[in-house]
């Protein structure tokens, strides 16, 4: 059974475009179209797609708006398409805010070296995105044997609620006790010594990263390095975003910053971010990266590499959710010298690529929710 698809955007040129890419795959099929976000709503309703491909800047109701009113039906994943300046960067921001599951340029090929590659890759998005619905929608019946449902985050909706106050955070907590032994019960710290947090993610990252930081307390005692697969005018801009809603100081991440503890440093895009130096003082490197081997700029696995390097066995290495397998070989290497690894759950995770690319590899410590993590985290470093 083919993906069904609702493409929605004000250019007759771009709907064309992308309805033709998407229409030439088996697996995908495009059931309609839409030129504003008011007709996006009504034929969401209508069609009931499996995944919506959503233009930010449009007449009549924007993309941010009409994610907003279609997510209030219907939990289903919605794309993003977005210019790359700085105020697609924070339009496209506010629409993973008010749901979205993640994003993409509307030139293609700012997401790959060739046109070729960049069409593959638009539809292993749209998959993979849309695969997270039908696990949603699988995930919580009873079996046909007349056993008991089996309650999961996989019931909820597929963007993780975002909670920026306490008070949320509590509540939030507090629901996911529902279907998930609490932290408290069911945690229990490893006990080591750690100098460094690094997180690694892709689809669905922004959202996942923003749950996380933003629960974190003004005196985290540790430097967080994060690296998310984004394009280089959005990295600014997310970390902006960042730094407004958390505790702890989020900047974008430049060359030859000190780590400090209550800081996260964010990798900017389409560079390499390293670290260099001993435990006692860490710097980071930012690099240019011209070298076709390398897919992804910035790449979970060169940051997490570096850091094992720097800080051995004293790094919590976090991977989130996202597609394909960046992240498996550096923590691979971080395990070789005795840190630790965690991996989101696959029914928190909007695409299980990232997170199970390094369980399948057998390096992963612990498997958390999205919903625990912060919480967890900070009993694993001792605090709180």
């Amino acid at each position: 059974m083919s993906i069904r698809v609702l493409v929605v955007d004000d250019s007759s040129f771009f709907r064309r475009r992308l309805t033709e890419i998407l229409a030439a795959d088996p697996e995908l099929t495009v059931i309609g179209t839409a030129n504003n976000g008011q007709e996006a709503v009504q034929k969401a309703q209508e069609l009931k797609p499996d995944v919506i491909t959503m233009d930010v800047e449009m007449p009549v109701m924007n993309g941010i708006e009409a994610v907003r009113q279609i997510l209030k039906t219907q939990r289903l994943p919605i794309l993003m398409f977005s210019s790359l300046t700085h105020d697609g960067a924070k339009a496209t921001l506010d629409a993973l805010d008010a749901g979205a599951v993640d994003f993409l340029p509307k030139k293609f090929e700012d997401i790959a070296r060739d046109k070729s590659e960049a069409i593959d890759l638009l539809r292993q998005r749209v998959k993979a995105v849309a695969k997270r619905r039908l696990f949603v929608k699988s995930a919580s019946p009873a079996s046909a044997s007349g056993a008991p449902a089996v309650t999961s985050t996989a019931a909820k909706p597929v963007a993780p609620t975002i909670a920026r106050t306490p008070a949320a955070r509590a509540e939030l907590l507090k629901s996911s006790a529902d279907t998930h032994e609490t932290p408290e019960r069911n945690f229990r710290p490893s006990g080591k010594h750690y100098k460094l947090v690094a997180i690694g993610t892709s689809t669905g990252g922004p959202v996942a990263l923003q749950n996380i930081i933003t629960a974190l307390p003004a005196n985290f005692p540790l430097p967080i390095i994060l690296i998310q697969h984004m394009p280089a005018a959005f990295t600014g801009a997310f970390a902006q975003r960042l730094n407004t809603l958390s505790k702890i100081e989020v900047k974008e991440a430049i060359d030859g910053d000190v780590l400090k503890p209550g800081c996260a440093y964010l990798a900017p895009g389409g560079k390499q971010m390293l670290l260099d130096g001993n435990e006692s003082g860490a710097r980071l490197r930012i690099k240019e990266d011209d070298s076709p081997r390398i897919t992804f700029k910035p790449s979970v696995d060169i940051s997490f590499g570096s850091a094992a390097k720097v800080f051995q066995d004293k790094v919590l290495a976090i991977v989130l959710t996202g597609m394909g397998s960046d992240g498996r070989d550096g923590s691979r290497l971080l395990k070789q010298f005795g840190s630790r690894i965690w991996a989101q759950d696959e029914a928190s995770s909007v695409v299980y690529g990232m997170p199970q690319a390094v369980t399948a590899a057998g390096l992963t410590d612990l498997e958390v929710s999205l919903s625990d993590v912060a919480q967890k985290l900070l009993a694993e470093v001792g605090h709180g």
